[in-house]
């Protein structure tokens, strides 16, 4: 038989009808049973009788003794998984080793229920901390099912965010389709002109759009989520990891109870009309309930008390903007959603802190501002700009015959006239040969490369090492002869460069 008694210390201890059920094998009306009677006996607060005067004060009131409980399985090797237990080995190793020892062959829940009935557990004491009106905020997402998105019509896993004002219960509630780092900003801003203010400290998990590294003395902030705190001037207190329970009223009056109270039931529908629809639910549904903890309608508390208390909204919304880490690559770009965004050539290698606006993103490096560009319109797209490149390569990137002609210009007639016929020869694309004409203005003066290539068009020579042994021997100080400076004949079967290059002219 079931000692009384045992039941009456579980209950002394706190523990609750389920628990005592099912460790002792009862069941829950069974226990409730005893606890009403070891109330009305005051059983839960004296010293225990001798069994002989529970047993007396039992059958004194009409009440049979508990019914034999059914032996544990695992009861015969007690001695074993004490002495297991005391070195520190799981309920799970315990199993293992049974088997290969001694062939037991109960589950792995009979073994963890006399390990329980070993191991009572003392019952733990929660603080309930309650705020000040306007002092704090609950943040959470929870799971809404399936939602219909509008814009392709297909049905896509959704999910509720939920912010509850911690004194009056008040709160906001979005449908999304991710939790982001854009969505999460964005519901934040959503919210914050929902109450038409802001609390001074807001209590979130520690999902990534937030915290990056979640400890609980050193967490490592968003960086985007940082700038938008300090947009709105509220205090960010991610939870202990593991620990919901900090978070209590957005947990239970918020995601809990929107899924049990508005979801519950309700037909699918697609995304903006469910915003719609929990909008009007948060006003008149859950705004005017009597909360079970303030026994007050929220919006009621919230309007009269908490509203005033909230700080105010800055001027401008917070420009929401994305915060990511990139590595500069060789080619002095650095990909973000799928596009390219050049940065200085001397931090190829090194990381890079891009913010992302909506139309424009910002490259920083030890928080200085290295580089902008528009925001990409489509993935692929490149953004370069030539002073990030190195200069060695940048004529590379430059070579185009529109601009080697503009440079001829600058240098003079007669390489003007030299660059246009290579250009204008075909089939061979001579874009090769008239940079490396031009490039010799930089070793030469420009007035003697001008000089050289006169000479050069004299004697109809166009290659490029006769343009430089020219230049290297100083024949181009040398007075050219009198036919050479004649007018030259119309060539020919010679077509101008510009009708192969005709956009670039």
């Amino acid at each position: 038989m079931l000692d009384i008694r045992e039941i009456l210390r579980r209950l002394q201890r706190g523990e609750g009808d389920r628990a005592v059920a099912r460790d002792l094998g009862l069941s829950r009306k069974t226990v409730a049973k005893y606890r009403t009677w070891a109330q009305q006996e005051a059983l839960l607060t004296d010293p225990l009788p001798s069994p002989a005067a529970v047993a007396a004060r039992l059958a004194a009131t009409g009440l049979v003794a508990p019914p034999p409980r059914t032996p544990f399985a695992a009861a015969p090797h007690e001695a074993r998984i004490r002495q297991l237990r005391g070195q520190g080995v799981e309920c799970r190793a315990i199993l293992a080793r049974l088997q290969d020892e001694v062939g037991f062959t109960g589950s792995y829940s009979a073994l963890w229920r006399f390990v329980h009935a070993l191991e009572p557990t003392s019952p733990v004491a929660y603080l309930r901390i309650e705020t000040e009106p306007g002092a704090e905020a609950q943040v959470d997402f929870g799971s809404a099912g399936r939602l219909r998105d509008p814009v392709d019509g297909t049905e896509k896993k959704a999910w509720l965010f939920v912010m509850t004002l911690s004194w009056s219960r008040h709160q906001y509630v979005e449908f999304v389709f991710d939790q982001s780092v854009a969505t999460w900003l964005r519901c934040h801003r959503h919210a914050f002109e929902w109450f038409g203010g802001v609390p001074r400290r807001l209590v979130i998990d520690n999902l990534k759009a937030a915290i990056v590294r979640a400890t609980w003395h050193d967490p490592v902030v968003q960086r985007a989520y940082r700038e938008c705190a300090e947009h709105y001037g509220f205090l960010i207190a991610p939870c202990r990891p593991a620990t919901p329970q900090h978070k209590g009223k957005v947990e239970q009056g918020g995601v809990h109870y929107c899924a049990r109270n508005f979801l519950a039931g309700r037909t699918r529908s697609d995304l903006p009309t469910a915003n719609v629809l929990v909008r009007t639910w948060c006003r008149e549904t859950a705004g005017q309930r009597i909360h079970g903890t303030t026994k007050e309608r929220p919006l009621a508390r919230f309007t009269a008390v908490e509203q005033a208390a909230l700080l105010p909204l800055p001027s401008t919304p917070y420009a929401l903007a994305t915060w990511k880490q990139a590595k500069l690559h060789p080619d002095c770009h650095v990909v973000f959603e799928h596009a390219f965004y050049s940065a200085p050539h001397r931090l190829i290698g090194q990381t890079l802190w891009l913010r992302a606006a909506e139309t424009r993103v910002e490259c920083y490096h030890a928080h200085d501002l290295i580089a902008t560009h528009p925001r990409a319109r489509r993935p692929g797209e490149r953004l370069t700009h030539p002073d990030h490149l190195p200069p060695t390569k940048l004529v590379a990137l430059m070579a185009t015959p529109a601009w080697c002609l503009r440079r001829a210009r600058d240098i003079g007639p007669a390489t003007t006239r030299l660059i246009e016929r290579l250009l204008g020869e075909r089939p061979l694309d001579r874009l090769r040969t008239a940079l490396a004409i031009l490039r010799l203005a930089d070793k030469y003066l420009p007035r003697r490369l001008d000089a050289a290539c006169a000479r050069a068009l004299a004697y109809d020579e166009l290659r490029y090492g006769v343009i430089k042994r020219i230049l290297a021997d100083g024949l181009d100080a040398v007075v050219l002869p009198a036919w050479a400076t004649a007018p030259e004949p119309p060539t020919q079967f010679v077509r101008p460069w510009t009708d192969f290059f005709a956009r670039e002219a």
